[in-house]
Formats: structure tokens, sequence, C-alpha cells
């Protein structure tokens, strides 16, 4: 069930910056309205918002300042939605962090880079990668079926949720934890002939040039050498994202990868990302930071 996006609207998380602020972009361009739900705007984003006022002509784009891992916050962005473009017909879960020091494996909660406190007994990381999306997906077919009209719901995993990496394990659990999930909802695309379709898919970027990466000196020091470091640009992964929303092809559960090459993913004996040329390489070095830190648990 592809979905023309002109004269739509959509959600999309983690749209102040990044990936998902390059596809805000592009829908606007193409006559979706956004509700872009973040905690700030980058300089380039407010200037989104500015361009595509809801005082102006055509798509219009909403800023909603929004902590995903609050929930009532999420539901917040879809009375947004209802109350500025009469409801939301495509959700993009796609706010997301990369094992920073806050919230890491290897910088255990309780310790002063910590933000995990021991008393709420829960990963920052895993609020925001794996808890948000899966209850944004819920809040998004419960908006759907109100309306008794189809919707897309397109995620965003990684090669991560196909290969281990030892420096962020995580990271790549919640990758892996997204593919699973979009995958097993494959079915809400052929419902019963009297529920609306909707379409769950996601993209699987390889390493992306966004400030997510840029901004954050421990994550640049994973990369290694400028020549391995397979950097994929926002704007073709916003593009791949708008291709699982508009073409019939990529039906409910399609996983598609992007890097050097842009492919689906198969479910079963699929080659991976090194295979099919959309690998990344990291520097071998940033492991010894995973060995100082235990041991710093031996007391060493």
């Amino acid at each position: 069930m592809a979905m023309n996006v002109a004269g739509k609207s959509a959600i999309v998380t983690g749209a102040g910056s990044g990936i998902n602020l390059s596809f805000a972009k592009l829908l606007l361009s193409k006559g979706c309205n956004v509700v872009i739900a973040d905690l700030s705007l980058r300089p380039e984003a407010e200037a989104v918002v500015a361009e595509y006022s809801l005082t102006g002509e055509g798509a219009k784009a909403v800023f909603q300042k929004t902590d995903v891992t609050d929930w009532a916050q999420l539901d917040k962005m879809f009375e947004v939605a209802i109350e500025h473009f009469g409801g939301a017909d495509i959700v993009c879960p796609g706010a997301g962090v990369y094992e920073p020091p806050w919230s890491n494996f290897w910088i255990p909660p309780g310790t002063p880079q910590s933000k995990d406190a021991i008393s709420s007994s829960r990963y920052a990381i895993v609020d925001i990668n794996i808890t948000h999306p899966i209850r944004a997906t819920q809040m998004a077919i419960a908006h759907f079926m109100s309306r008794k009209k189809p919707g897309v719901i397109t995620h965003i995993t990684s090669v991560a949720g196909q290969v281990p990496y030892f420096p962020t394990p995580v990271y790549v659990a919640s990758k892996h934890a997204i593919s699973g999930f979009v995958r097993s909802l494959a079915k809400l695309e052929n419902p019963p002939a009297h529920i609306p379709k909707i379409r769950v898919n996601a993209c699987a970027p390889a390493r992306i040039l966004t400030p997510l990466w840029t901004d954050n000196p421990e994550k640049m020091k994973m990369v290694g050498k400028k020549e391995d470091a397979g950097w994929v640009m926002p704007d073709e992964v916003a593009q791949v994202m708008l291709d699982l929303v508009e073409k019939e092809e990529y039906v409910g559960g399609t996983i598609v990868e992007i890097g050097a090459n842009v492919r689906t993913v198969g479910i079963f004996n699929d080659p991976g990302p090194i295979a099919s040329g959309n690998g990344v390489k990291g520097d071998p070095e940033v492991e010894n930071d995973m060995w100082s830190s235990m041991e710093k648990l031996m007391g060493n």
C-alpha cells in the first residue's frame, strides 16, 4: 500500500537535526505537513520551520518540544498533528542515540559520566532507541484506527542491526530489536478487509554524516581512517525513507539497507552489510577503552 505523501501529514521524532531533519525537509518539499518532535532545533531546523510556517502557503511545519522517553509527550505529538493538520498519515519514530557516555554499557550507572541513575533502574539509551519507537508505533496504530484511515510507520534501524560491534553493544542490541519489531508487524499491511492497512518498514543506514557523529569526539574516535569511514549523506537516507512510504515494493516488514549500495535485507541467510559493500570499519584502538573500563572494575 504505497502512499503518495503530497497532501498528507507526518510526525517525525528527532527531526531537529540529522537524517530525520533531512526526511522532514524532503516531505515538506513534496507537499507533506510535518510535526517536528525533538528536544530542540539546530539552526538549520529552525530555518525549515520558518520557511514552512503555519501562516504560509503549501506544506507546513510545526515544532513540538518532545522528550521521547516521556509517553505523555509522545501523545502530545499526535494532539498537535490533530490540532494543526487534522491528524497524521505517516509516523517516523526516528530519534536515537549512539551509545553516548551518559548512557553506555562500558560506563555503568552510578559512575560520574553516566546519567543512568541506579535508583531509576533503567538505561536512557534503551528508552530512546527501543521503548520510544515501540510506544510511538502503538500510538500511531491507535491513531490510524481511530481515523479509520491507512497509515505508514517508517523506522530507522542500522547495519548494526545485522552485525556485532564490541564498543557499542547496547546500540547494536537496540537496532537488532527494531529490525525484529518491524518484521513482526509485516502483516499489518494485509489485515482483514474492514481494518485499514498499515505499513511498517525501516531503513538500515551505514555510518551517516550527521551531528550525532561530528559533534561527539568520542564517536569520531571510532571512525578510524578517513577513507574507511563509509559515510552516507543524510539526504541519501531521506530519499530511501521517502521510497519506503511511496514505493509499492517496500511492503510491510521490509528493511532497506543504505550505504555504498541500496538493497533489501533478507530475513534469512542474508549476506550482511560487508558482503554487500555497505559495511563500515572502525579504529581497533578504540577497543582499548573497553578493556580499560574492565581494568577499573578490577581495581587496577
